[in-house]
Formats: C-alpha cells, structure tokens, sequence
C-alpha cells in the first residue's frame, strides 16, 4: 500500500507548457515552491518532438513523456496506484481547457487549470457536472487572490470596517497587444486573439475574468447585470483589446470594469479599489505588499504584508518577513499548495482541514464564463444592461458561433 498522500509529495502531470510557453513554467515553479509538489509526467506539446524534448529539459524519463493527453492518462492509468500521477495541471490555450479536464477527471485525475474554464458557459456547466459526479478536487488558477493583501481585503469587507459596499472599481490594463504582433508569429499573440483558440473574447476573456473575480472575491458580491462596450482597435484583429463594462452588484452596489492590452507604456496594472459607507480600500497588484485603507475620520493606513495586524488569512498567505518582497509565484504558489491540501485529503479518504486556505474552484470558473458571454452579448447589443445568465442552465437564445464572429471594430 503506498503511503498516505498527506506524508509525502504529491505526484503532477502536466498536458501543454513546453517548450516556448509562458505559463507552464510558472506553474511548474509554482507547484514546486512548497517542495510539496513534484512533476512526474506530461504531455507539453502537440507537437510529439517539442514534448520529448521539454520532458528532457525537465529530467523526465522518456517514458513518462506522452504524445498526447489520451495517451498519457491510459498510461498512468494502467500503473500502480503508488506510481502514477496524483492530479493534472492543464496549461493549454483556452480551446482544451474543458475537453481535456474532462477526460482527466472521467479518469479519475483530480485537475487544477488555467482560466478562462471553457469557450461557452453551457461546455461550463457540462464540465463542473462531470466534476460534481466525480466527487473530485478542481481548482482554477486565478492566482491574484492567493496574494496575502487581497485575502486581507476580504477579510476587511467581510468584518464591516468599511461599511456597505457601495462602488467598486477595477482595473486591468497591459499594453503588449497595441499592435498586431501576431501578425509575425508571436506565439502567445497567436492564439490569444484566435477565435478558434481563445473563445468569445480577447481581452475580456484574458485579463477581463481576472478582473471580474477579483471584485467578486474581495467584496462577496456577485454581478448581476453589466453593460459592456468592447473594440478591437488593431486592424485586422479579429477579437476585442479593450473593454469597458458597467457594473450592477447583488444588494445594489455599482462598479466598472476596464480591461486593455492595448494600453501602450501599461505592464501588468491590475487595481482594484471599492469604497464602502464608512471607508475604502485600493490594492495594486504591481506594488502587491500594500493595501490602503481609508476612513472618514481617521488618518489614512497603509497595510503591509508579514505585519502583526493582518487577518489569520493574509497571515497564513505570507510567506517571507516584512520587508520582503514577495509576489507573483508566491501567490500563484499560495493556489497550488490550496489544491494540494484537498487533493491529500481526497486521496486520503477524509475531509480537508477546517481552516484549509480557499483556492477557485470550478464555480468561479462557471461564473467566469457566464460573465464573458453576458459581457459580448451586450457590447453586440450597443451595451444594453444584460444579466449574467443562470449558472445552472445555459441561455437557450445564446447562439455561440454567432457571437465568436469579430464584433466591436471601430
């Protein structure tokens, strides 16, 4: 009998994130971090040649380094429980996220994955249905709430220290995609403004779901209805790079959303700020180990990470001193070791623990994909208020070739 999966490292697979992708090396330095994690498997391209040779850079037996997910889960299948993998990170353009969690779950395969969680919300709702039947941990990477300060955000909202949420306002702006580099081959361009690739959306789809589940994550609050307007303002560019949404909250709150990756000179400036009855709070996630908090009469705090005060949730999240910065793998680490904690316990047999840190889940990602196709259904209608369609079932009138055609040109 192999030992219990809360007394040694957790065995990862991963399908996508070879040679030339972005993403997959975070994840693997991610999962590493904790020294929880071990990657023991992959399939890290459609290209077989490019996956053999990533699996070599990553010291990984060649048999352990498939061809495609299909045959990387009859494989591990077929081994001992003791050897094969434990779960599957997925890394993939958007286009496979749902296809191949499905197959990694109806398997058996616990699965975190990257946003957004599918193209449409009906392949959403079929895919957390698969996940539900399965009893299985699933976790999906909005890894901006694992940094301590937005968790201390939400225990602030949570407490009432700021009052009722009355406005909310955030921010996601980059300015890589100002012009059409994908036109010349860059790899991660390419596909994140294709259709067929990267879904409904271009922008909102990318950056815009992290936008949206941060304002949900912080305040508790759920949107209810939006009015988008989205552009593509490159020539030629078939999906939006800049999007402007009106929010309305559950319980009255209001907010905006602005996302761009046309935002020439921007970085990484994702900035979330809501402002309450009696006081307010703004985080920035280029300057992520300070969170202000302000009152209207008292002096204006500015909150530091690794500090006495913080809540047991932005405590537990931290993880060097003060005074040391820490930031995007750190948190990004903070979701994994989330995830591991529950794919122990289910391999174990037993419950997480009580006070286990939360991570996203599926329906975060069922949630991001009903905000995606309320968000272009709006921009198509000349932003009319459009609510978030039911999370449990699909709009019947959402006609989803129809709306993957380009829309919002100038």
């Amino acid at each position: 009998m192999s030992a219990a999966a809360s007394t040694r490292k957790l065995r990862m697979g991963m399908v996508g994130g070879g040679r030339g992708a972005f993403i997959g090396a975070v994840h693997r330095s991610a999962a590493a971090l904790d020294g929880r994690i071990e990657l023991v498997c992959g399939a890290f391209s459609s290209d077989p040649a490019c996956g053999l040779a990533s699996g070599a850079d990553f010291f990984l037996p060649p048999a352990r380094c498939y061809r495609s997910l299909a045959e990387m889960l009859h494989a591990e299948m077929a081994l001992p429980i003791g050897e094969r993998m434990d779960f599957l990170s997925i890394v993939t353009p958007n286009h496979l996220h749902a296809p191949m969690a499905t197959a990694a779950v109806q398997g058996g395969f616990p699965v975190i994955c990257d946003k957004p969680l599918a193209l449409s919300l009906q392949e959403a709702l079929d895919l957390r249905t698969t996940v539900r039947a399965a009893a299985l941990p699933f976790a999906l990477t909005h890894n901006y709430t694992g940094y301590p300060l937005v968790k201390e955000a939400r225990a602030i909202v949570r407490s009432g220290r700021i009052g009722a949420v009355r406005k909310v306002v955030v921010e996601y702006a980059q300015g890589w995609l100002a012009t059409r580099i994908e036109a010349s081959g860059h790899r991660q361009a390419s596909w994140r403004t294709d259709p067929a690739r990267a879904g409904l959306a271009g922008c909102i789809g990318d950056i815009g779901t992290h936008a949206e589940n941060l304002a949900e994550y912080v305040t508790g609050l759920r949107i209810r209805e939006l009015a988008a307007d989205l552009t593509s303002f490159v020539d030629g560019r078939k999906l939006d790079d800049d999007a402007s949404v009106l929010l309305r909250f559950e319980g009255g709150a209001k907010g905006a959303l602005i996302a761009s990756q046309i935002a020439v000179g921007e970085e990484n400036n994702l900035r979330l700020r809501v402002w309450g009855s009696s006081g307010s709070l703004e985080w920035h996630q280029q300057e992520p180990n300070s969170l202000w908090l302000r009152s209207a009469d008292q002096p204006v705090q500015r909150l530091r990470t690794g500090t006495a005060e913080l809540s047991p949730a932005a405590a537990a999240a931290t993880r060097l001193p003060a005074g040391h910065p820490e930031g995007y793998l750190e948190a990004f680490a903070n979701i994994y070791r989330a995830f591991a904690v529950r794919v122990a316990a289910h391999l174990d047999g037993v419950s997480p623990p009580c006070d286990a840190p939360d991570c996203p889940t599926i329906d975060d990602g069922v949630r991001g994909m009903a905000f995606i196709e309320a968000v272009v259904a709006s921009s198509r209608a000349n932003a009319a208020w459009t609510p978030l369609a039911s999370e449990t079932t699909a709009n019947a009138s959402t006609n989803t070739a129809s709306m993957r055609a380009p829309h919002g040109t100038r």
